[in-house]
């Protein structure tokens, strides 16, 4: 095996696994309203694996179909009341008419990076038939949105061990009560909501529970949201299913078996619904690019005539920070993924937080992170480094057996082979501890690329944000980088000179090509997340420094 061949497919790789995201990045969903008109749904599965893994709703059941994709027009209930229910960590907005929310403002998080840009905002007010949480009995259509009458025009929680209620009451016109109750926690995302439907006629009657979710990309969620995952989500079947929103328009996708929840994620915030009645639903899933819509129903079920049933469901409304969502229950944490290296990435997370605990900043954590892993490797970094070094010393006598056996092929490999094992060099010494580190590189990227952590958190002098890229202002406007990415031309620097430190073995033109890798590299991490750059910069001072170490020894032996 050719040393810097390998070498070389290292790079390569790692560049078209890395480079694809930024040259091809998906379209930045825009904010617009949805299509008064709607699209009739289909029951056409999209996105999904198998049938093994999520079970298809029947076509030939018409009373489940999902409901239009967008709600019809419904005129403004003028008696219909806002209620702001106020915690410690959010706030939410109720509208009578439906009883959905119109506004959930997380007060720990901005909008962006700006202090006057207002606490991040979830929900998009679009009118009463396009709000979130809306219950119905007729399977998510709601083309007649009762009024709910709350018993408060206000609920204030200021305590984080305080807890409150807000019931509102809705009357139908076929011949049902609904009562509502919904309570707030001040330590947490979770809101338990809780319909109680009486039938108040003398006769049995067949209802179709659902409540719906109405979602829009999420405005604002830092320069590397466009990257990763946004849209409908739902932990199902014991996986998490993930549907694009290019392909909504295409085709709706519905799930049936074990729901744990579904709802809206991207990778900093999400909205979700966990079922618990206790019933068997089914989750469809509708819209299109610029809006998703999560129907959660409990199916065809029957209410005997003055008979009471309860249909349960727990809400979160939040960030999608791992540590919150595991204390959260329901599978929640399980929208944190980190893909292939997930089972990687999750403990270099906790690392993360746990180095933060001690230092109050996310770039230290970042620092001494990498030098963990760089500790961890180092062994083995220092094993093929030396294994590099000695194969540029056998490089003359490898050209002069070239040379001599260049004719006879199998001769030559044969003669090579004898002069490894005669000065004990291992040709593939020098990458296989670049093959060992490099999922813990790919764990780590996706780590800082998805962290809410790293989101609007300062580092040291212009880096004020570690999860936007780094930008120094001189003062005018610089075209098209608005800025000097210091941090990432130090990061080019420093790969330039490991570079020119490390030995190869390269010919003439495998070494020009190398040569190129700084320049690609620093245009590459131009717009990645500032905190990525820093762990990138980093690791190579370290490298440079057991390059350095490994240099001076082999010239004093």
């Amino acid at each position: 095996m050719d040393l810097n061949r390998a070498f070389l497919a290292i790079v390569l790789s790692l560049l078209i696994l890395v480079g694809f995201q930024y040259l091809f990045p998906p379209a930045t969903p825009q904010q617009a309203p949805a299509d008064p008109k709607g699209q009739q749904a289909t029951q056409t599965p999209a996105d999904q694996p198998s049938q093994a893994q999520v079970q298809q709703a029947p076509a030939q059941a018409p009373a489940q179909a999902p409901a239009t994709v967008a709600q019809q027009s419904v005129l403004v209930d003028p008696k219909a009341r806002d209620i702001t229910v106020n915690t410690p960590l959010y706030t939410v907005v109720i509208n009578e008419q439906g009883g959905g929310f119109r506004s959930f403002v997380l007060k720990g998080y901005r909008n962006t990076i700006e202090q006057d840009s207002g606490p991040m905002e979830l929900l998009f007010d679009r009118g009463p038939g396009s709000l979130s949480v809306l219950f119905s009995l007729d399977n998510g259509v709601g083309a007649n949105l009762p009024l709910f009458k709350a018993d408060k025009t206000s609920v204030t929680i200021t305590n984080e061990n305080e807890t409150a209620q807000l019931t509102m009451t809705a009357t139908l016109a076929e011949g049902f009560t609904v009562v509502r109750a919904l309570t707030f926690r001040g330590d947490s995302y979770l809101i338990n909501a809780e319909y109680k439907v009486q039938n108040t006629t003398d006769k049995s009657v067949q209802v179709l529970p659902a409540l719906t979710l109405t979602n829009e990309p999420f405005a604002h969620t830092g320069n590397i949201g466009e990257f990763l995952f946004h849209g409908p989500a739902a932990y199902a079947n014991g996986k998490l299913m993930e549907t694009k929103m290019k392909s909504l328009a295409e085709r709706p996708v519905m799930l049936q078996g074990k729901i744990s929840w579904a709802g809206f994620i991207d990778n900093y915030f999400m909205t979700a619904v966990v079922p618990t009645s206790g019933n068997a639903v089914t989750v469809s899933q509708q819209g299109s690019e610029k809006q998703a819509r999560t129907v959660i129903s409990e199916g065809i079920l029957g209410i005997g005539a003055n008979e009471t049933k309860t249909y349960a469901y727990t809400l979160y409304f939040g960030p999608s920070k791992l540590k919150i969502l595991e204390a959260a229950g329901n599978d929640l944490a399980k929208s944190v993924d980190f893909g292939w290296f997930d089972v990687i990435g999750k403990p270099m997370l906790w690392l993360l937080n746990f180095f933060h605990q001690f230092t109050g900043n996310y770039g230290v954590a970042i620092i001494l992170l990498t030098v963990l892993i760089k500790l961890l490797f180092w062994p083995i970094t220092q094993k093929g480094m030396k294994s590099m070094k000695n194969m540029q010393k056998l490089q003359p006598k490898i050209a002069k057996i070239r040379e001599r056996y260049k004719a006879d092929p199998a001769k030559m490999n044969q003669e090579i082979m004898t002069l490894y094992k005669t000065y004990k060099v291992n040709p593939v010494g020098g990458c296989l501890p670049m093959l060992i580190q490099i999922p813990f590189f790919f764990a780590l990227y996706r780590v800082l690329m998805a962290a809410i952590e790293l989101r609007h958190a300062p580092f040291m002098l212009w880096i004020n944000d570690l999860s936007a890229p780094d930008r120094l202002w001189v003062g005018f406007d610089v075209p098209y980088l608005h800025g000097i990415p210091i941090l990432t031309l130090l990061m080019g620097a420093s790969m330039y000179l490991q570079q020119k430190m490390t030995p190869t073995t390269a010919d003439p033109t495998q070494a020009r090509i190398m040569q190129f890798l700084p320049i690609v590299f620093t245009i590459m991490f131009i717009n990645f997340a500032s905190g990525l750059v820093l762990y990138w910069f980093v690791n190579n001072l370290l490298s440079i420094l057991q390059q350095y170490l490994i240099n001076r020894q082999q010239n004093k032996s």
